[in-house]
């Protein structure tokens, strides 16, 4: 990105961060420009890279509404480009490996899995994550809930909260 980013800039970037289907006629009286000034920007900040794209978050399917995710802690025997490389490839061919991190700190990846169960979680564990290459360790937890989604309880469920 060549140009800075000011606050207007800022301010677009959150509301689209907010909203990405928003109106771009909205968002430029919400940030005080003409609407063909406020696209010139949103094209600007696409062209520079600080806007990389647009993307669709999906509710779970009605079959995978009971399904579990697993956030999963991954250590490589080594981190040279061809183990990260390896790694990365063989996760690019696990369907339920729904997100992927390399990361800074005690481990190399932070992994996000989709399993129908516990059970379904034990086999991608035990038969492709233990086997991918140079796996040297792997620490799992389930996640109980995703606290930035709303969540829905059914009328007439109680949440015991224990007090």
């Amino acid at each position: 990105m060549s140009e800075s980013i000011d606050r207007t800039d800022r301010e677009i970037i959150r509301l689209l961060h907010l909203n990405a289907r928003r109106p771009n006629s909205e968002i430029a009286a919400e940030v005080g420009l003409s609407p063909s000034a406020c696209h010139r920007r949103i094209k600007i900040l696409e062209d520079q890279g600080a806007i990389r794209g647009y993307t669709v978050v999906l509710a779970p399917l009605a079959a995978e509404a009971g399904s579990v995710d697993v956030l999963v802690r991954v250590t490589l025997e080594r981190q040279t480009e061809d183990y990260l490389a390896r790694f990365e490839h063989a996760v690019r061919q696990c369907p339920q490996i729904r997100e992927c991190f390399l990361m800074t700190g005690e481990v190399d990846y932070w992994l996000r899995v989709q399993a129908e169960n516990v059970a379904a979680y034990e086999v991608i564990h035990s038969e492709i994550l233990s086997r991918m290459p140079g796996v040297t360790r792997i620490t799992s937890s389930f996640a109980m809930r995703d606290a930035l989604r709303p969540r829905r309880v059914k009328a007439g469920r109680r949440l015991n909260t224990g007090a």
